[in-house]
């Protein structure tokens, strides 16, 4: 019969368990080679009036590796044009390599079943000037901990009464994510607006992908426009 594992080894299978999940990389996007640039290096595109700046590794809020769940997109609109510019996450698409596209997510959209996803509402409030009407925010699992992302259906030594010593993790979205998101709403001539939107992860299925924006005119719902900026996905 087999000895049982002394305190020690096991302390440290634990310790260089945890070494490895925090190792683990986060992906990015990066500009392409091609990719129009601002003065500063990132990535900007224009058409009818309207300027489309993006940045893929722009993330700094909690949880600090959202990248490795979610493709989180940084983006920066500022209408130069004459018609109200309208501002809606659906109108937002990333479109791989493999021609596959994936839509920002949002509300009742997230049910991916391998995230134990679970819908939920909220108010999206206003930011410079845009008159932003009521949104949606989501949740599931698995958990975030100091170490990355964490499921107890992976951990032999879960138990619902110890979490290594740590604190209870915020749950998906967090406030960073929920205060960070793009609003919803309208974006009047002559002004900005700049918010996070979070995408499907691609890390692991795209070596490329184009951040798609489509131009869509508030008073009418006519589309007028799409503006375009290709990143190489990096890890």
């Amino acid at each position: 019969m087999s000895r049982p594992m002394s305190p020690r080894p096991l302390r440290l299978l634990l310790a260089l368990t945890a070494l490895a999940v925090g190792c683990v990389t986060t992906p990015t996007l990066r500009p392409t080679a091609e990719a129009s640039t601002t003065a500063q290096g990132v990535p900007v595109s224009q058409e009818e009036g309207v300027r489309l700046v993006a940045r893929g590794d722009a993330w700094r809020g909690v949880p600090s590796d959202l990248g490795r769940v979610l493709t989180p997109v940084q983006v920066r609109l500022e209408n130069h044009g004459e018609r109200p510019l309208r501002i809606d996450p659906a109108d937002f698409t990333l479109v791989g390599g493999s021609r596959f596209e994936y839509a920002a997510l949002q509300g009742e959209q997230i049910r991916d079943e391998s995230l134990t996803g679970v819908g939920g509402s909220g108010d999206a409030g206003t930011q410079n000037g845009v008159a932003a009407r009521p949104g949606t925010a989501f949740a599931w699992g698995p958990w975030f901990r100091g170490t990355g992302w964490y499921s107890p259906m992976y951990d032999p030594f879960f138990s619902p009464y110890s979490s290594w010593g740590m604190a209870p993790p915020e749950p998906l979205p967090t406030r960073d994510m929920l205060r960070e998101a793009l609003p919803q709403g309208t974006l009047p001539p002559g002004g900005s607006l700049t918010g996070f939107l979070y995408f499907q992860g691609v890390g692991e299925r795209e070596r490329q992908v184009t951040l798609r924006a489509r131009l869509v005119d508030a008073r009418t719902g006519e589309a007028f426009g799409t503006l375009e900026i290709p990143f190489d996905v990096r890890s």
